[in-house]
């Protein structure tokens, strides 16, 4: 990408709105102080001693913080946390965050704010190492009121963004935001403003998503397609090929060491080198900030090979954040792409 590509698309960021509707949770971490040995008089267990505990926005959220270090005029999160502790710290994680509204995003005493809580060994001049996570989750279905309360949320604020973005966190189904009501919606805008930008990403297939962007990893590509996990560059070409002309629209494909592929209808297939690696690496939220950077590239005009390469730029710089799940400012994204080109 030429530099005066890179200024056009991205000078343009300042003046979008992005939604996003999805499964928003909390990210606590806990770091831990492991020179500070103790063992527990009552139980004789050894005891983790935490130094600091910081919070920020997760799943869904990640996403949204990508948008906001690329200095989004406004974003819309679109979704609940309980009426917790947990939900306080997640509402006042997103409302910390650059260009966000939280005019959609409710508080309700039937949900749980769902959580992901990281503890963290910091060693002296070692990286973070992750112990156990412990994890709260919906295991009961959404209830209508909450689902409706979304459905209604959506329709209200998609006339007034220029990218949608649908994540699909929850593993059991009809447990978290993405309903069957809320993907009907999503599917009555889609048909009603077909020049948006619509990303999908869903850890659990696009089994009841409308016919939008594709994104998904490649082992999600395997599980959803039923190719082999050792397929080929052509393979794993195909597949995503015959993905894209069935679903209408371009799939995207992040595939680790391997880059990163796009497919659309007409026949189209780009493919983008993983950009050098430079020491110790946490691939946590790569994924996310992938998503966060195609969806708002394509609204700002880029074309799909464009979109590919700021997302492959944006992925190599989170993932040498470590400890924590990053972000790329447009700066940062600057550097990663004229490294690469030198």
């Amino acid at each position: 990408m030429s530099p005066e590509r890179f200024e056009a698309i991205t000078s343009k960021y300042t003046r979008l709105r992005v939604a996003i509707v999805g499964d928003f949770c909390l990210d606590r971490y806990l770091e831990i102080d492991p020179g500070r040995r103790e063992v527990s008089i009552e139980t004789g267990l050894r005891v983790y001693n935490v130094q600091n505990v910081r919070s920020q926005p997760g799943g869904a959220g990640t996403i949204l913080n990508n948008l906001s270090a690329l200095g989004m005029r406004q974003i819309f999160p679109i979704g609940f946390c309980g009426e917790d502790g947990e939900g306080y710290e997640l509402r006042r994680a997103l409302a910390d965050r650059h260009g966000v509204e939280l005019d959609y995003f409710f508080q309700t005493p039937e949900r749980r704010t769902f959580t992901y809580c990281k503890p963290l060994v910091l060693e002296p001049g070692q990286a973070p190492r992750e112990l156990n996570r412990f994890d709260q989750k919906n295991w009961t279905a959404t209830p209508l009121t909450v689902s409706t309360r979304i459905s209604q949320a959506l329709d209200s604020v998609s006339s007034n963004v220029d990218a949608l973005i649908l994540l699909n966190q929850v593993e059991q189904p009809e447990t978290g935001v993405l309903t069957r009501l809320v993907l009907e919606t999503a599917a009555n805008i889609a048909r009603i403003r077909p020049e948006l930008a619509i990303v999908a990403d869903s850890r659990t297939g696009f089994g009841n998503f409308p016919p939008v962007i594709s994104k998904m990893n490649a082992d999600e590509l395997i599980t959803f397609t039923g190719i082999k996990a050792e397929s080929s560059l052509s393979e794993i070409e195909s597949a995503t090929q015959r993905m894209a002309q069935r679903n209408n629209h371009p799939v995207f494909i992040t595939m680790a060491e391997r880059g990163i592929m796009a497919a659309s209808p007409d026949g189209q297939i780009h493919h983008v080198a993983t950009l050098p690696v430079h020491g110790p690496i946490d691939i946590v939220g790569a994924g996310d900030a992938v998503t966060a950077n195609l969806t708002i590239a394509l609204a700002a005009g880029a074309s799909l090979i464009e979109a590919l390469e700021l997302a492959n730029a944006a992925a190599s710089v989170v993932i040498h954040q470590l400890g924590t799940t990053g972000t790329a400012s447009i700066h940062q994204l600057r550097q990663a792409l004229t490294s690469s080109a030198s």
